[in-house]
């Protein structure tokens, strides 16, 4: 890793720096008094106080205060920096051209300021989400329930996209809501719109499994369920089943010769 350093640096020293990691396309960190405005879809202004400010090589832009996880201010990736001196201050604009939008870092006193060109192309592994139990329930439909069988993914419906549709041993329609967490209130009247959409809806799909099932049935499938939730549960006929997401990382999977 390739870096540079300086503390308490004058503000001509500071602006060089900046300058010579921008060149670089290296990530700049500073510890520094600054107050910043910002100017878009709508208006902002923080006055004065001591922050973090990093500027990465993608163009992303962050102001830290002591305090919460999320910036303060930000620009996203994709975004201008430019640095210039006006009054004895180092300024740091961060300029976005869709939409239109300038974020201003006045700095009147650096503490600490650095640039490192770090290397890192690795992608981060997550596990324990939606997505891989409803990759989990398409390998072990069985595991919803015996004879059950998924049809398809993410279906389209008027409120929003259903994890999983398919179709049980008798040909009902079966609809699943995942949720890695405990269910609330608000995943079962999320699931019971979307069986009014389907009970409503004129798509060919539908109208062809329509005309083999009995019902549609919905199932909220999670690792637990809160007490009210499951009462309204109850009162709209819906099914719950218990499932944990999977937890482990596919990079930690061996690969054997029956992979392929």
């Amino acid at each position: 890793m390739k870096y540079k350093i300086l503390e308490n640096p004058s503000c001509e020293d500071a602006y060089e720096l900046v300058q010579e990691g921008l060149r670089k396309r290296a990530t700049i960190l500073l510890f520094a008094c600054c107050k910043v405005s910002y100017e878009g879809r709508a208006l902002s202004e923080l006055n004065w106080g001591e922050r973090i400010i990093m500027i990465k090589p993608d163009g992303a832009f962050l102001i830290h205060q002591d305090k919460k996880v999320e910036p303060v201010n930000w620009q996203p990736p994709k975004s201008r920096t430019k640095s210039y001196i006006k009054d004895d201050n180092l300024f740091l604009e961060s300029r976005r051209r869709t939409p239109k939008e300038l974020l201003t870092a006045e700095i009147r006193q650096i503490q600490f300021i650095n640039y490192a060109n770090i290397e890192d192309f690795e992608e981060l592994e997550q596990a324990g989400y939606e997505k891989d139990m409803s990759d989990m329930i398409m390998e072990k439909p069985h595991m919803i329930e015996e004879g059950f069988t998924p049809t398809a993914r993410e279906y389209s419906v008027e409120h929003g996209f259903i994890d999983i549709i398919g179709k049980d041993s008798d040909n009902n329609l079966m609809v699943l809501e995942l949720k890695a967490r405990k269910a609330g209130v608000a995943a079962v009247k999320q699931l019971r719109r979307y069986l009014h959409d389907l009970e409503n809806t004129d798509n060919d799909y539908l109208k062809e499994c329509k005309a083999q099932k009995k019902k549609i049935r919905g199932l909220l499938v999670a690792p637990s369920i809160m007490d009210d939730a499951l009462e309204l549960l109850e009162e709209e006929c819906i099914e719950f089943v218990s499932v944990k997401p999977p937890r482990e990382l596919k990079r930690d999977k061996k690969v054997t010769l029956d992979a392929f």
